[in-house]
């Protein structure tokens, strides 16, 4: 069982990111959460396009080296968590206790020194419809006018098809099930991922749960 566990949560705008992040630190024991939204630059610091629009979705409009440096803080610190316990022996349990860590974010998978500690990937697809119509719903102030249209979407698709071009082993979730089902599939490949190696992982596809799923 491997006793640090850091998961990748990502997809599309309004995809159920945070949702799923928030379910799932709640049900997993020991667990913490890093969300990439924290760390955008000043707005200031943003580039503006041809367009005149803020350019918001890019790697660019992030300070990843910050965020990397809390994701390697709560790896340091699990790790003298989990050997002050089993130096002590605080209890009979302690081989069998583990720390969980979701990083929650738009952009996960385009940042290598990120990539390179996540345990599982994770990424949520909506249609563009429901995209465009859920962040019309909740977005408050809402975007410029075409903004979702001439920013937003467009590099949702450059960034996906650049994913699915260099990576083999994202677990791909359907953003339109339920919330309950979304947490089950994902929770229950967790707790199974957490015990099986990574060499006997292979790629299947389950049309029923509509995901990419690695065993």
């Amino acid at each position: 069982m491997m006793k640090q566990f850091i998961i990748g949560i990502s997809g599309i705008t309004n995809g159920g990111k945070t949702t799923l992040a928030n379910r799932l630190l709640k049900l997993l024991p020991n667990c913490s959460l890093i969300c990439q939204d924290d760390y955008f630059k000043p707005d200031s610091d943003i580039e503006t396009d041809e367009n005149g629009f803020k350019q918001y979705d890019t790697i660019e409009a992030l300070d990843m080296e910050t965020m990397i440096k809390a994701v390697h803080s709560w790896i340091k610190l699990s790790q003298d968590v989990l050997a002050m316990e089993e130096k002590k022996e605080m209890c009979s349990t302690c081989e069998e206790k583990a720390y969980f860590l979701i990083v929650e974010g738009f952009l996960l998978y385009h940042y290598k020194p990120l990539e390179n500690v996540l345990n599982r990937k994770y990424f949520l697809s909506i249609p563009y419809e429901e995209s465009k119509q859920r962040r019309r719903r909740i977005y408050n102030p809402p975007d410029p006018p075409g903004y979702f249209d001439g920013h937003v979407w467009p590099m949702f698709l450059k960034h996906k098809k650049e994913m699915e071009e260099t990576h083999s082993d994202i677990v791909y979730l359907d953003g339109t099930k339920s919330e309950d089902e979304i947490q089950s599939l994902v929770y229950s490949d967790i707790i199974t991922s957490q015990f099986t190696s990574k060499a006997a992982k292979r790629k299947c596809w389950s049309p029923s749960l509509g995901i990419i799923h690695l065993m």
